[in-house]
Order: structure tokens, then C-alpha cells, then sequence
């Protein structure tokens, strides 16, 4: 369902735009979808909502068919993307696995703030983006996707979260369409 409104009290929350990443090919131009992002993280923090910047430290364990890095990570490569501009209110979350609850502060960081719907943008739209929206949902809270801005590594994978996955958990809208509803409130 295309964006509806925003709850009051809405936390955005960005998945892996960090310097590793980041510079990795991708479906859709990572300069858009970063601005797209940060367009979104001003809007918010103009409003005085949360701001939630998530990294990536590491892989989840386990066996897969698909490959893996091997080896150390190389030295910047979990820094954030200084387009974020990191502000001092901004919340940080290091995660280890596909989803950022797991094993993370995620969860009690937003419930301590009151928050009962989540943004979620980044990268990538397959893994760590839809693995976050279904934990959100999960745990009950309300789920907005901005599609523009995220992307992946796979047009099919992509294509196949914004269109048959991301409607089961949420609502999906541009950055702009969630930025005209950020001053609505729910009746």
C-alpha cells in the first residue's frame, strides 16, 4: 500500500550506507538513493524524530552457497558515508547479521523513545533492509519503506522485495511522499 501517514512518534532508520558498501555496484546510482537518504535524515531531524544509522560489523555464521569476503574488512570499510552527516542526536547501531534487532540495542532504543513506526532505506533492498522491516514488523511495530532510497545488488532481488515482500510488511512510498507526511498524525 503506497504511504498512508506517519505515526507521531516515527523513528527513520538507515541500513548500511557505510563507506564498504556503499562503493559496491548497485541496481540504482548510490548518489541518488544517498540523497534520497539524506533528505530523509535532515526531515527528520528538523522535526526532532529519531535518526537511526546502522552498520554492518561482520557476517552471521553458518554455511552458504553464495560467497563470502574472506579475510579482514579493510580499515574505513564500516564507516558511515559522510553524506549522513552524523549528528550528535543521531542513534548508532552496529549489527552482525542481515537484521539490525538481532542481537542488537535496536529494540530498546526506539521502545525507550516512545516509537511505534519505523522508515527504513539503505542497502541492500534484499537483505539488510527486508530483514530489518520483517523483524520491525515482527515486533509490532508499523513499517514504512522509502524505495528510493534503497537499492541492491540484484535488479531481481530488488524488484522482487519492493514489489511482492515490502506490501506484506508495510507501507512503500518515495522520500518525498514520506517527507509531505511527516507533519500528519494518525486520528
Amino acid at each position: 500500500m503506497t504511504i498512508s501517514v506517519l505515526d507521531p512518534q516515527t523513528a527513520l532508520v538507515l541500513i548500511d550506507l557505510q563507506k564498504g558498501i556503499v562503493s559496491r555496484q548497485t541496481v540504482h546510482p548510490i548518489p541518488g538513493v544517498m540523497a534520497n537518504a539524506v533528505a530523509l535524515a535532515k526531515a527528520f531531524r528538523a522535526r526532532g524524530l529519531p535518526v537511526v544509522l546502522v552498520n554492518v560489523a561482520g557476517l552471521a555464521p553458518g554455511r552458504t552457497e553464495a560467497p563470502r569476503m574472506s579475510g579482514a574488512f579493510p580499515p574505513d570499510w564500516m564507516e558511515l558515508a559522510p553524506d549522513l552527516d552524523e549528528q550528535p542526536t543521531d542513534l548508532k547501531v552496529t549489527k552482525r547479521t542481515w537484521g539490525a534487532f538481532h542481537n542488537t540495542e535496536l529494540e530498546k532504543l526506539l521502545r525507550e523513545r516512545g516509537v511505534s513506526q519505523i522508515v527504513l532505506g539503505g542497502v541492500s533492498t534484499s537483505a539488510g533492509v527486508e530483514s530489518t522491516a520483517r523483524q520491525a514488523h515482527e515486533r509490532g511495530f508499523n513499517v514504512a519503506l522509502a524505495v528510493d532510497a534503497m537499492t541492491d545488488m540484484s535488479p531481481e532481488a530488488h524488484e522482487n522485495s519492493v514489489t511482492r515482500i515490502f506490501p506484506r510488511l508495510g507501507e512503500t512510498g518515495t522520500a518525498q511522499e514520506i517527507i509531505a507526511k511527516l507533519g500528519e498524525t494518525r486520528a
